[in-house]
């Protein structure tokens, strides 16, 4: 028996059918999950924002939909397990979230808005940024 990892199970949650889940039609090729993802979850997550270039940025949503087989939720504690400093390489200033805003997090909320402005994002008056401007598209 495989050792049990929380870093690639998934947790499904099917639409409910009155006072029951209705798990008729739940099948991981709807959730677009590969047989061979063995990659721990986070590392695909760091992967994907490793692909975001200087000067553009991507929401949690949007690399959650990328990586397959994890919530937007995820993706941010991904980012928040850079705190510690590992993988420096992991632009993690760049992952926003779908309203344009930096996700409030203590002081590196401040710091992650300098490290975008040098990057030439530019923040509207309501501390936005215009994700039809900056949005990164990921090439299919």
């Amino acid at each position: 028996m495989a050792p049990y990892t929380d870093e690639i199970c998934v947790a499904v949650v099917p639409p409910r059918k009155g006072n029951y889940y209705d798990w008729t039609n739940i099948y991981l090729s709807e959730m677009n999950m590969k047989a061979n993802d063995t990659k721990p979850l986070y590392e695909r997550i760091y992967d994907m924002v490793r692909k975001i270039p200087l000067g553009k940025v991507g929401t949690y949503g949007q690399i959650a939909k990328l990586v397959r087989g994890c919530s937007a939720r995820m993706v941010g504690y991904a980012m928040a397990a850079l705190r510690d400093g590992r993988y420096a390489d992991v632009p993690w200033q760049r992952v926003i979230n779908a309203q344009g805003r930096i996700s409030s997090h203590g002081i590196g909320s401040t710091v992650q808005r300098m490290m975008l402005e040098e990057e030439g994002i530019v923040f509207d008056s309501k501390a936005r940024i215009n994700l039809s401007i900056y949005r990164w598209e990921e090439p299919i």
